[in-house]
């Protein structure tokens, strides 16, 4: 099996890195459970780090593309990384593939989302009554058709994460912003606290000292 994790490539963003791999490293275990050999594709710097560090296995033949695709989206890109991934499903270097990402819900809501890519899940089997008449035939629309459904899912992955990212940021920092401000206004009372007391302290001194050379 194949998990495509989806990360940003920097920090100070709240649980969005560590929601995302958290998801992905779940369904590393379960298919290591079932005996399945598993591959990581880190598409961001912060998987990439955390799966190294923790020995996973990377898939080969994407390249440096897949590390710096997160912060420099550009659709043909993003189609020459999906299109490594169909080629590899293909040639059975992977008998699944899976991507963990985050979805953009708003700015301060990211959802942790896990979900299959390929094989293809069937459809139901509800039959129509209605006779199309297909030009070119059934299987060559299929084939020109599905790579580029697959790119674009993968192409809406990276965006949904992208945004929720930039949505994580904003919220972390607003949050870090205001704890920052209490923070000060606290340090302002002890200060002002401190200084009061010190000048009590020296006035006191002061006046012991008069009165005992006035003795």
């Amino acid at each position: 099996a194949l998990v495509v994790a989806i990360t940003s490539n920097r920090g100070l963003c709240g649980g969005f890195n560590n929601n995302s791999m958290k998801i992905a490293k779940t369904a590393i275990a379960k298919h290591q459970e079932n005996g399945s050999e598993v591959f990581v594709l880190p598409l961001g710097k912060k998987a990439f780090e955390s799966f190294e560090r923790e020995g996973y296995s990377f898939a080969e033949g994407f390249g440096d593309a897949a590390l710096t695709v997160f912060d420099n989206l550009d659709f043909d890109t993003v189609s020459e990384i999906a299109q490594t991934i169909m080629n590899g499903f293909v040639t059975k270097q992977w008998d699944s593939v899976e991507l963990s990402y985050s979805q953009f819900k708003n700015a301060a809501v990211q959802i942790p989302t896990h979900e299959p890519y390929l094989p293809l899940l069937p459809v139901s089997d509800e039959t129509t009554s209605t006779d199309y008449i297909l030009e070119p035939s059934r299987e060559e629309i299929v084939e020109n058709i599905l790579p580029n459904a697959l790119k674009v899912q993968l192409y809406k992955a990276l965006l949904d994460s992208n945004a929720a990212e930039h949505g994580a940021r904003m919220t972390a920092m607003h949050s870090a912003t205001e704890n920052a401000g209490d923070l000060l206004q606290e340090l302002k009372i002890s200060y002002n606290k401190a200084r009061q007391a010190s000048i009590t302290t020296e006035i006191l001194e002061i006046v012991a000292g008069s009165e005992a050379l006035g003795a």
